[in-house]
């Protein structure tokens, strides 16, 4: 529980935190504040036997060991002998107590203290963090007493809990709430802002335990809950604002002294000097019931000396030196654990805890160059003591807007690759960035040679090509040629464009057929080409057309006898497609013009 309404008077110091305020830090946590916060999510019978508290439990330690945030759990002890009197209170009247302090330790309480139940989870907890290398201080009576003095003595840097008394015990950065989401946050209060804004110090605070109640006091009558009858949040904020009116009047140095010596006294001074417009609340309330007596003065005392020297486990003591020390991650011992709760597998166990495992190493890394470096020696990355664990960087990403690199592990328990944020790669090892973009330059240039020795040739065959395309239109355009008939003895490929070899002999029949040709024929073979016209693609006939040879002279050609030389010749006639040697046929010209568009298309 704490002091009675004292989250409400520190609201103004509250401050909200990214997790990350987190990071590097040693932080001592109230284990059975964060049990209790993690069993509010669901109190149902299915959530106790999923165990989702449990749950919650292993994603906030796996969230903090990314960081690097050493957390170290306190358990409650005894119950202080000035506590009892309200332990059995609240068991006798649980309700009533339920409703009188919403948002307390109420229900943490009764629970560790009277329930199995509770005792269980916080074993199963204390079980869970051994596997993550979290060790636990058991307090000799209230948890956050021992965290209290762990923060006040330099011995962590701050503590979580829910308790409000948690300061009157000498807290200096208490962590109230923590949330993973969005990012996560920390709700922080810190007690030079409650020195500064509020001007309240830690005497001040035990004052106003007195005066409103809480764990180890009831209260003064007026002041406290015990006044709240009839208009109940109307009053109790009058009276907590009367409480801390008298507070800042007296002032801290002197205040536990004047509030033991005259208690109600000061109260009585403080009403009476207000005017009468709060004449609506009795001026009764704030006057004592009984004169002041050896046994009342002797509970304040009392009260005042449990918050300023609780019972505690000491700075030199074993068991704190104990837990001050760094312990292994176990990930044997997690498997079995996480199998026997969650009937997680292997696989999945290790899936979420060994890249934040890795993580937290990266950032220990970091420390010991960042150490090194403050020291006046900064030895490369090769000449470190540890080896750095990130072998390369593989490639940047984007993780919630934040640049992060994905990057190869070296051997750790298996893990290959996982996603870290890009500052911290920078302070572990900023070799390893100018690597990777050195890397990422070089295999750019290299795709940019291939690419300037891919297209030189490609525009020589181009050209080539080009060329020979071009040397056909000139043929054809030259006037050397006005025709050219179809050959007999062309290979017919069923609309496939191909070369043919053309045969001289017309036909080697018998041995005694001697035919020559006339020497305006070369001896060379004539080269045919096939040709399909796009405006003929639904022919049946294939046309060849002869383009190397030259069109034959409009001349008739002699060829002599077979057998008989003193034969007469015989004369062929050769058929003038032209009427002129510099006029086309109308063939002539189609066909030229179905080999331009031929031509055109392979250009296309």
């Amino acid at each position: 529980m704490g002091v009675k309404n004292l989250w409400d008077i520190l609201e103004s110091c509250k401050k909200t935190l990214p997790l990350h305020h987190l990071q590097n830090k040693r932080v001592c946590v109230d284990l059975s504040c964060w049990m209790v916060q993690l069993e509010r999510v669901n109190k149902s019978h299915c959530a106790l036997k999923e165990k989702l508290y449990l749950k919650g439990l292993f994603h906030r330690i796996r969230a903090l060991i990314a960081l690097n945030c050493s957390l170290i759990f306190v358990t409650d002890g005894s119950i202080p002998a000035i506590k009892l009197a309200t332990y059995r209170r609240r068991l006798n009247s649980g309700t009533e107590a339920a409703q009188d302090e919403i948002g307390s330790q109420n229900a943490c309480s009764l629970r560790r203290n009277a329930g199995s139940e509770f005792s269980r989870m916080i074993k199963e907890a204390k079980l869970l963090g051994s596997a993550l290398g979290i060790p636990c201080l058991d307090s000799v009576e209230e948890a956050e007493a021992q965290c209290a003095v762990l923060n006040a003595e330099s011995q962590c840097d701050g503590c979580f809990s829910s308790d409000s008394d948690i300061f009157l015990f000498g807290a200096r950065t208490v962590y109230r709430d923590i949330s993973l989401g969005d990012s996560g946050h920390v709700v922080c209060y810190e007690m030079a802002d409650i020195e500064t804004k509020l001007g309240y110090g830690r005497n001040s605070l035990i004052t106003l335990a007195l005066l409103l109640g809480g764990d180890y006091s009831s209260g003064v009558y007026g002041l406290g809950p015990n006044g709240a009858t009839t208009t109940m949040h109307l009053i109790s904020y009058y009276m907590q604002e009367s409480a801390c009116q008298i507070v800042k009047t007296v002032g801290d140095a002197s205040i536990l002294q004047k509030i033991a010596s005259e208690r109600l006294s000061l109260a009585r001074k403080k009403k009476t000097s207000k005017k009468h417009d709060s004449a609506s609340l009795n001026d009764n309330q704030l006057e004592p019931e009984a004169p002041v007596d050896s046994e009342r003065q002797k509970e304040f005392l009392q009260v005042i000396n449990a918050y300023l020297k609780p019972k505690c486990h000491s700075i030199d003591s074993e068991a704190v030196y104990r837990v001050l020390g760094q312990y292994p991650f176990q990930p044997a011992k997690l498997q079995q654990i996480c199998a026997d709760f969650f009937d997680w597998p292997p696989e999945k166990t290790d899936e979420y805890i060994l890249p934040k495992v890795a993580e937290r190493e990266l950032r220990r890394f970091a420390n010991l160059r960042s150490t090194s470096s403050q020291l006046g020696v900064a030895p490369s990355l090769n000449r470190m003591p540890i080896k750095c664990p990130v072998a390369e960087i593989i490639k940047p990403r984007k993780v919630q807007g934040r640049d992060c690199f994905e990057v190869l592990w070296e051997a750790f328990n298996g893990l290959k690759t996982s996603i870290v944020p890009a500052d911290l790669i920078q302070n572990a090892c900023p070799e390893k960035i100018v690597e990777f973009e050195e890397n990422k330059a070089l295999a750019k240039k290299q795709i940019q040679r291939k690419a300037r020795t891919k297209k030189p040739q490609k525009g020589h065959a181009a050209a080539e090509l080009d060329l020979k395309l071009q040397n056909l239109l000139l043929e054809i355009d030259s006037g050397n040629g006005s025709n050219s008939a179809p050959h007999e003895d062309a290979k017919k490929c069923d609309g496939m464009v191909g070369y043919s070899e053309a045969r001289h002999d017309e036909e080697a029949g018998s041995e005694s057929c001697d035919m020559s040709i006339s020497p305006l024929q070369s001896d060379k073979t004539t080269t045919e080409f096939m040709l399909i016209s796009p405006l003929q693609s639904n022919s049946t006939s294939t046309e060849f057309i002869d383009l190397l040879t030259p069109a034959p002279l409009p001349s008739s050609r002699v060829f002599p006898t077979c057998q008989n030389e003193n034969a007469e010749p015989i004369v062929i006639p050769v058929i003038d497609l032209s009427d002129s040697e510099t006029e086309r046929s109308t063939e002539h010209l189609r066909r030229a013009r179905d080999l331009r568009l031929f031509i055109a298309s392979i250009k296309d």
